[in-house]
């Protein structure tokens, strides 16, 4: 068996990757097909002694698509996707100028004069009624002329018996632009036959209108399609770009730049300082600290000297080294993933559209009612005319309008209404699934917690000033995280800093140095062992550090040890109420993390989530959550990282956090860009609200349809004399898109429901942080910097007025530079009020905010406080 991979293009919605699927399915030789719409792309596995490629591209060009093997350009296939996508997006665009700049007038001439606007004089009047209709039809001939392609499809699927939206596009809208057509020829008959009834009859008659307006809204709905379509590729291209383009290569004990991809294995390779690695490999050479935290999640970088493997695309940090390149090409860590991502996205199948599933019932027996009820008529011995219009009525009042704008006008309002919480949805798709979560996936770095390493606790047994004063002098000189986490806390405590001799960082361990001749020591157990300071009696201290996940960094001058600090990522303030908020939902709560295991554990506890999975590398990410979506549970992951992107693009819905990288954010389906976790509760109420919305709209749709199907098919003219002519069913079809759009609009005032917070025990959070055996007064000066999260009476507060900003993309960049400024501790912009509230630990002039803002593209008008 074979497995070949098809870019298809001609699809417009679900109902076409279904017909493809349907026909491959039949031909001998075809073990599976699996159409993509979303990816547009084809998986088929096929026995290759009964079939062949042309083989299988012509049965797709039979039923009308055309079928390309991707292979054949397989390395510009992400470029060319991603150009496609742009050049359609592109296309949509100016059909959809094109369709309002016609549509805007006719619809004005159409209704204007029923509500009393005013036309111009040529127009006006018993004497012009044949110049305003033919005007009418004019103008909508553009519109149908730049939607010729619900045209080619939809008349092609209905013939190819599956039809689609488009089919009821093209059907409802050529049935109405035809009657307009009768209708102009009974106008003229009417004045060259002196019978002014009949030209006002059909004056009213004119459903050009109508015509307009449905194509201008159902392109509307598929420009914002393609819109979402466009970033399907992003992911790939910002994967690919986490490799430099060159690479440093030692030939004969000479350093040599050359282009990545003529490294070889074998190659010796040398990395500096802040560069990126190129290739897998194994140092041979040096030592330093690699930053793995894209792949592997683990928030310290990585200590690596000697026999070290190291990976492609990782960031190096302090040091410099030598290594032998062991994997290159299609064969490092970081190709995997990009293949793991491309072959999740190519088989995420997309959901199957109510609207379109309906469709394929609902045309052929539309169609079969028209012909029916005109056939009927005549046998009965009524006039061609009165069949013709009862023939027409059927089909205009079943004109798909109404059906069309039941999910996207839901979607938009509903995507709209989560813009303004700071949630980007990227697709209808993701909005349709979050509603059926039953497991939410976290990453923990990032994530849940801050991803940044701080000093949670400080254990002093000297005086604190002291101790902080000779830590901070000694960790100024190490670059490592570690240490200037130490640094930063002890700036923040008002230190002043000493001279240091004698300075020395002892790889993997910690550093030493002299300071006023006192000689000081800080680092792990180890350094402690070998500089012979005995910490034997504060054993219970360290391990309970170790335990609840803080990495304890240990202190000692004068020959013995004087404090312990216990660094740790911290945990986002709002992390434990979201995690509870799902729960009380009825979801389970997972949490994923590279950290070791008693880390994750110690998280996890405090966060109160269903299951821990730790020490997981990127692909095993995938397969837990493909775990969990097994027994058709829908699963949604959150991340913000790299080392994300597969098992965001593998789980029913993915969902990156603002801050993370580009990758993450780009492989999700939702973007939460205000960073806060309890807007993975909003999302997923505001799906389900949403939901709730378009079934609301769909039985509004069909209810016209229901009732007016059979009354505009004669049914009651009988025994009632009752008789639906197409100018009341337009009239009805119009109302039912009406019912839908208001309907619609009720979601603008969604408000996230959230449960009572009082069994959040606030004990919980004042536990995140605290430690069994610290003085009270450290316990409490701690925990409240954790637990009030900045709101601590003696920060300084500004509020700047920022000019600029059009949309939460803007937000979350005026975040990002804001509280990228050393020493603020929150920041909350406004879009809306164009401001945004900074708190500090310290004085900031306003000249550096203004300076961060107007670097993110923005402008500081105003600054109080």
């Amino acid at each position: 068996m074979n497995d070949k991979k098809f870019d298809i293009n001609g699809m417009t919605c679900t109902a076409c990757a279904l017909t493809i699927e349907k026909q491959l399915g039949k031909m001998e030789g075809v073990q599976s097909v699996a159409v993509n719409y979303a990816t547009e792309q084809m998986q088929v596995t096929y026995d290759d002694k009964q079939l062949d490629i042309k083989a299988i591209q012509d049965a797709v060009v039979k039923v009308g698509y055309e079928a390309i093997d991707a292979s054949k350009e397989e390395h510009q296939e992400d470029k060319d996707a991603s150009s496609k996508a742009e050049k359609h997006l592109k296309y949509m665009e100016r059909r959809l100028i094109i369709s309002l700049i016609f549509t805007v007038p006719v619809f004005y001439l159409a209704m204007g004069p029923m509500v009393g606007l005013a036309v111009p004089s040529f127009l006006a009047g018993d004497m012009n009624i044949l110049t305003m209709a033919f005007t009418q039809m004019l103008l909508t001939i553009p519109v149908m002329l730049v939607g010729e392609e619900f045209y080619r499809v939809g008349f092609k699927t209905l013939i190819k018996r599956a039809p689609n939206m488009d089919s009821l596009i093209a059907v409802g809208t050529s049935a109405g632009f035809i009657y307009g057509i009768f209708a102009i020829y009974r106008i003229i008959y009417g004045y060259g036959h002196g019978d002014m009834d009949l030209v006002h009859h059909y004056a009213h008659e004119l459903y050009f209108e109508s015509v307009a307006v449905i194509i201008a809204l159902i392109t509307l709905g598929k420009y914002l399609e393609s819109r979402a379509k466009s970033k399907t590729s992003a992911a790939i291209k910002e994967l690919m770009a986490l490799t430099p383009d060159e690479a440093i290569v030692l030939v004969d004990g000479i350093e040599k730049t050359v282009p990545t991809t003529q490294v070889k294995v074998d190659d010796l390779l040398v990395i500096r300082p802040g560069s990126k690695i190129p290739v897998d490999g194994i140092v041979t050479e040096g030592h330093s600290t690699v930053d793995e935290s894209m792949l592997t999640g683990e928030s310290l970088p990585i200590e690596k000297g000697k026999e070290d493997k190291v990976i492609a695309g990782t960031m190096n940090q302090t040091g410099s080294f030598i290594f032998k390149a062991t994997a290159v090409g299609d064969d490092t860590a970081l190709a995997k993933i990009i293949h793991m991502v491309e072959d999740a996205q190519g088989t995420k199948a997309p959901i199957a559209k109510l609207a379109d599933q309906i469709s394929g019932y609902f045309v052929p027996v539309v169609i079969l009612i028209s012909l029916a009820s005109f056939g009927i008529w005549l046998l009965l011995g009524y006039e061609f005319e009165f069949a013709f219009r009862i023939g027409i009525s059927v089909l205009v009042i079943s004109c798909p309008c109404a059906l069309g704008l039941a999910t996207p006008t839901a979607i938009m309002v509903g995507t709209g209404r989560g813009a303004k919480y700071g949630t980007l949805i990227k697709s209808g798709e993701a909005l349709e699934l979050m509603h059926k979560v039953q497991t939410v996936v976290f990453d923990k770095t990032g994530t849940l917690t801050n991803g940044k390493i701080e000093v949670a606790d400080l254990n002093a047994l000297d005086d604190e000033t002291t101790l902080l004063t000779l830590a901070a002098s000694v960790e100024k000189h190490s670059e490592h995280p570690l240490s200037q986490a130490i640094l930063k806390y002890a700036e923040s405590k008002g230190v002043s800093l000493n001279k240091v001799t004698d300075f020395d960082a002892v790889m993997g361990h910690g550093v030493t140095g002299t300071v006023d001749d006192i000689q000081v020591v800080i680092g792990n157990e180890k350094l402690m062992k070998d500089k012979d300071i005995d910490f034997a009696g504060h054993r219970d201290l360290i391990n309970q550090y170790a335990k609840s996940g803080k990495t304890p960094i240990l202190i000692a001058y004068h020959g013995k040890l004087q404090g312990v600090f216990g660094l740790a990522d911290t945990i986002k303030p709002d992390a434990i109420r979201a995690v509870k908020q799902l729960q009380a939902m009825n979801i389970e709560v997972v949490m994923l993390t590279g950290d070791h295991q008693v880390t994750a554990e110690a998280i996890g506890q405090q966060l109160g989530v269903d299951k821990i999975y730790a020490q997981v590398l990127p692909g095993e990410k995938s397969d837990i959550v493909n775990s969990l979506k097994s027994g058709d549970k829908r699963v949604m992951m959150v991340g913000d990282g790299i080392n994300d992107a597969v098992a965001l693009v593998s789980a029913d819905v993915g969902l990156a956090i603002g801050s993370g990288t580009d990758v993450a954010i780009e492989s999700a389906d939702v973007v939460l860009m205000k960073n806060e976790i309890m807007d993975v509760v909003t999302a997923i109420q505001l799906s389900k609200a949403t939901i709730r919305n378009i079934k609301q709209n769909l039985f509004w749709a069909f209810i016209y349809n229901i009732i007016g199907i059979p009354i505009a098919a004669g049914v009651l003219y009988r025994g009632f004399d009752i008789l639906l002519d197409p100018m009341i069913a337009a009239a009805a079809m119009s109302f039912s898109s009406v019912s839908v759009v208001m309907n619609a609009l009720r979601l603008r005032g969604f408000k996230p429901k959230l449960v009572e917070d009082s069994f959040v025990n606030q004990n919980d959070v004042q536990m995140m942080h605290q430690n069994e055996n610290q003085k009270e007064d450290n316990t409490q000066s701690e925990v409240t910097a954790v637990t009030q999260n900045k709101e601590d009476t003696k920060m300084n507060e500004k509020i700047l007025t920022v000019e600029g900003m059009t949309c939460m993309h803007c937000v979350g960049r005026v975040d990002k530079a804001l509280n990228g400024i050393e020493g603020v501790e929150d920041v909350q912009v406004d879009l809306e009020a164009k401001r945004a509230v900074v708190k500090t630990s310290q004085d900031i002039s306003n000249a550096i905010f203004e300076e961060a803002v107007e670097t993110a593209g923005y402008e500081v008008t105003e600054v109080k406080g």
